[in-house]
């Protein structure tokens, strides 16, 4: 099933959701709400007066930073740690966060008296800016958003490399065949590299086979 988006953007298709998508800050929310598509943007400190955490509604001892990091003070010693990232409750549109004591082991004095031993949800629109579906804090967005370094590297090659950011191609057919051909070539080469076991030059132009 696919997910068209139009507006001041363009035009955005994504043939399988509610999968992770990076977009710009714009379109986080629309492409949440609307078409289940879970985003992956990076984000900004814009908090202001020197704030490094905000209390979750609801919450006594419960915080999180900027980036979406929660974190549980200790009811006896005020001591903080990072709680542990439980998963995406789509039902309930909550993101799940388990006590650190419990899921790492660690001992902790004030665990009777903590109402977070059990766990909390957080509901996304706590702040729809920090909390996705897809955790800042979890491993998994790390990875995710860490694939963009990757696509921006082969893109700025398109263009620097082969050529496309300065072109004469015309009609969509056209460049989707330079495209693809310019990729074979890419492929190709660092094919060629393996056989010629020159691993560390996989990605060299120039180096010599």
């Amino acid at each position: 099933m696919g997910a068209k988006i139009e507006g001041p953007f363009g035009v955005l298709r994504k043939t399988f959701y509610p999968k992770p998508l990076q977009v710009s800050c714009g379109l986080g929310a629309c492409v949440r709400d609307e078409y289940r598509i879970k985003p992956v943007i990076d984000i900004r400190n814009l908090w202001r007066n020197g704030e490094e955490t905000r209390l979750v509604t609801g919450k006594e001892n419960i915080v999180y930073d900027y980036r979406g990091t929660v974190y549980c003070y200790c009811p006896q010693t005020n001591k903080r740690r990072a709680m542990a990232f439980g998963g995406f409750e789509q039902d309930r549109e909550t993101l799940k966060y388990r006590c650190p004591a419990r899921h790492y082991g660690v001992a902790c004095r004030g665990m009777e008296q903590c109402s977070a031993t059990g766990g909390v949800r957080i509901p996304l629109a706590e702040d729809r800016r920090i909390f996705t579906p897809l955790a800042r804090s979890s491993y998994k967005w790390e990875t995710t958003y860490n694939k963009r370094t990757a696509v921006e590297r082969v893109n700025a090659r398109l263009d620097e490399v082969y050529g496309f950011e300065k072109h004469f191609i015309r009609g969509l057919p056209k460049m989707r065949l330079r495209c693809a051909l310019a990729l074979m070539v890419m492929l190709a080469m660092a094919v060629g590299r393996l056989r010629q076991k020159q691993g560390a030059n996989l990605r060299s132009l120039v180096q010599a086979a």
